[in-house]
């Protein structure tokens, strides 16, 4: 994870692990429709696998619960809690428990190379949170005062639209297309630090 501010404000960046995990098993069983669907599907594309013989509506409904706790800063585990062979953090979401047996090794495969690519463009940049560093001091600058108390969680993923989606308070999903793109990035950035700072 990537931190960058003072003691008033805090801006991080990162890939988490189980939200790609989490995103890649409701693209592998198309439940992109129900469960996040502000979201893109991510990319490239995992393909489909069946949930035949899965209650598909309690299925979404433990999915979305398993994401209400992955995607505020306060609730999502420091480290992935979803470990084969038995998947125990599912026990009593059984439909999801499931799907994660079947789907498993293709979407952990999937997660491991897009964090590996995220983590080589991390280290493609000079200064990783530059960009974001220089727009809350240029406006600080600009009103002549320190910045009110904040913090924004980015998390960068690999969505099929160019883009960033609102996912909970203070928490932004940024495609990986528009996180590379300095410019802009910068120019959907600078807004969102004119209202913060």
């Amino acid at each position: 994870m990537l931190v960058e501010g003072t003691i008033r404000w805090q801006v991080t960046e990162d890939c988490p692990w189980d939200l790609l995990l989490a995103l890649a098993l409701r693209d592998l069983f198309s439940l992109e429709q129900e469960c996040a669907p502000e979201i893109p599907r991510m990319q490239p594309d995992l393909g489909r696998m069946d949930a035949v013989g899965v209650d598909r509506d309690a299925l979404t409904a433990q999915w979305r619960g398993w994401w209400a706790g992955l995607v505020p800063r306060a609730t999502r585990p420091f480290i992935s809690q979803v470990h084969p062979p038995h998947f125990e953090v599912f026990d009593r979401a059984l439909e999801l428990q499931e799907i994660t047996y079947r789907g498993y090794d293709r979407a952990i495969e999937w997660a491991r190379i897009r964090r590996f690519r995220y983590l080589r463009s991390v280290e493609q940049r000079e200064h990783p949170l530059a960009d974001v560093y220089g727009l809350v001091q240029r406006r600080q600058f600009e009103l002549k005062r320190q910045s009110s108390s904040f913090w924004l969680d980015l998390y960068v993923l690999p969505c099929s639209e160019k883009g960033a989606w609102v996912v909970a308070p203070e928490t932004i999903v940024v495609s990986e297309s528009l996180r590379d793109d300095a410019d802009a990035f910068r120019d959907w950035l600078l807004p969102i630090v004119i209202a913060l700072v």
